[in-house]
């Protein structure tokens, strides 16, 4: 059984959102961040760079045991293991899914992880700061909503590429920025929050 080492943060939900609408039966595997769990040495096999999520398949490609870090790969691995959409067969369509599985991976989240810091956790008040990534995060939201007003899905159909975006948008667009300037941002947002398996991954554990 695949075991989804997990923490309630953006990334740490993105792989459980994965893993939920993979099908794919999984046990999630608390790594409390707080507790600076992800420096155990034996975590730190999974996951060299100590952050979370982490993934581990026994049964990975030819029956090999596979270990995974970065949310972005793992949910690419989830998404082909499941082999239900979530990553596209076609080639054509698989490029799509991964230009916009980078972007939420590499760009939107790490620059809405930023947002996060500067306005709710970090102690001491940074105003340019503040301004400058509530900025790059309203620009980063138009260029969602640009796209999504002629696509129901940021690729076409639903696939990772949503569920690389989706968590920070939950966390930070609907909480803090306001999706009210943004309204095929909105109309994404509540179409997968309505979704079973999200409402499971964003539940208990």
């Amino acid at each position: 059984m695949i075991e989804l080492y997990f923490w309630t943060t953006d990334n740490g939900y993105k792989a459980r959102q994965g893993a939920e609408e993979s099908g794919l039966p999984f046990v999630i595997k608390p790594v409390n961040i707080r507790a600076r769990e992800q420096f155990a040495p034996e975590y730190l096999k999974i996951s060299p760079g100590h952050k979370i999520p982490g993934l581990v398949d026994p049964n990975g490609p030819g029956g090999a045991r596979i270990t995974l870090c970065e949310s972005g790969a793992i949910l690419r691995y989830l998404g082909e293991k499941a082999g239900n959409g979530l990553y596209p067969a076609d080639p054509v369509a698989r490029l799509k899914v991964d230009q916009w599985l980078f972007w939420g991976s590499a760009t939107f989240t790490t620059l809405a992880q930023q947002f996060g810091f500067f306005t709710q956790r970090n102690p001491e008040d940074v105003p340019a700061a503040k301004k400058h990534y509530t900025d790059v995060l309203k620009d980063m939201f138009d260029t969602l909503n640009t796209r999504l007003a002629d696509n129901e899905y940021v690729a076409g159909a639903y696939s990772v590429a949503d569920i690389s975006m989706y968590a920070d948008t939950h966390l930070h667009g609907v909480n803090n920025i306001g999706l009210g300037a943004y309204p095929h941002v909105r109309r994404w947002h509540d179409a997968i929050e309505a979704r079973p398996a999200v409402k499971k991954a964003w539940g208990p554990y």
